[in-house]
């Protein structure tokens, strides 16, 4: 059994068991990815993939745990490798952040610059998406942390570290009628406008939507986007009024929006950074994190010593 066989499987099945991806993927060719299977096959005396005629469509039972398998195995190869990194003095490597939009676009940039400031011959890579697809990068090992909010914190594979609570804002065109309220705001009153939020804002088992079911009141959502900026646009053009972070709204550049408190309607969220529990921390990602969690060297040591 050879570790190219077992990354020819774990390939294949991450680029939806296109072969000639695969392929691509590890630099070979096709012919050669379709050999080192059958090989493996041979060699652990059952059928890995399901075939339509030549073309590979699924996993079979056995399969799936030859998968799982393989996949814990590369993980402890790429661990392998950040050891010999962080030991072999090079100052070189690669460091990969998986985030949401609004992390990366308002949280982030102050320890990115001071990061590549202070380890210029590291690549950093930033990887944007929704909650969800962050903690699968984690999971999977496609990033060696991931920055975001709620469901990073539910995986049992991933150790996480608050970094900061925040809420949200309303923003809204000068003139809009919320302007006039001499009250509070109440979800009542929110609920007979258009909303123009997050496009996972409203979904699963988030706050917000949590708040607005427990009050059996339906928002009108008439717009999602994953960039605050996006949403912003578009209140701009009075679609609607935004539902936002408050860190994405910038006084400055935002002068056209008139910012409005929800934070009595809603509970304060934390931004989590997650860390697979297995994952060899090469000393560039330590540091890295205990800048952006603020976190002393000391401290973060302590803290990490949880995560098995």
């Amino acid at each position: 059994m050879k570790l190219q066989q077992l990354r020819c499987v774990y390939e294949i099945v991450n680029s939806n068991f296109n072969v000639s991806n695969a392929a691509e993927n590890l630099h070979t060719s096709q012919p050669g990815v379709s050999k080192q299977i059958q090989l493996l096959e041979d060699e652990v005396k059952v059928k890995i993939f399901v075939r339509n005629g030549k073309r590979l469509v699924g996993l079979t039972e056995p399969g799936r745990f030859v998968y799982e398998a393989i996949s814990d195995i590369l993980k402890k190869e790429k661990n392998i490798q950040h050891i010999s990194d962080n030991y072999s003095k090079s100052g070189e490597g690669v460091f990969t952040i998986a985030t949401t939009h609004t992390q990366a676009r308002y949280k982030l940039p102050e320890a990115v610059e001071w990061f590549i400031k202070k380890y210029p011959n590291i690549k950093l890579n930033i990887h944007q998406g929704n909650p969800i697809q962050v903690t699968e990068q984690v999971e999977s090992g496609e990033a060696d942390i991931g920055i975001a909010t709620e469901s990073i914190g539910h995986n049992e594979k991933i150790y996480t570290l608050p970094c900061y609570q925040w809420n949200r804002i309303l923003v809204a065109p000068h003139n809009h009628p919320l302007m006039n309220l001499k009250k509070l705001i109440s979800l009542e009153d929110l609920s007979v406008h258009p909303i123009i939020t997050y496009d996972y804002a409203f979904t699963g088992s988030t706050s917000v939507s949590k708040v607005f079911k427990q009050a059996h009141i339906i928002p009108n959502i008439v717009l999602t986007a994953i960039d605050a900026d996006v949403i912003k646009t578009y209140v701009n053009l009075n679609l609607g009024i935004g539902l936002i972070a408050e860190m994405a709204y910038d006084k400055y550049k935002d002068q056209d929006l008139t910012p409005i408190s929800v934070s009595h309607l809603f509970p304060s969220s934390t931004t989590l950074l997650g860390i697979r529990k297995d994952l060899f921390i090469r000393e560039f990602v330590f540091d890295f994190i205990g800048r952006f969690t603020g976190m002393s060297p000391d401290h973060l040591r302590e803290k990490l010593k949880d995560r098995t």
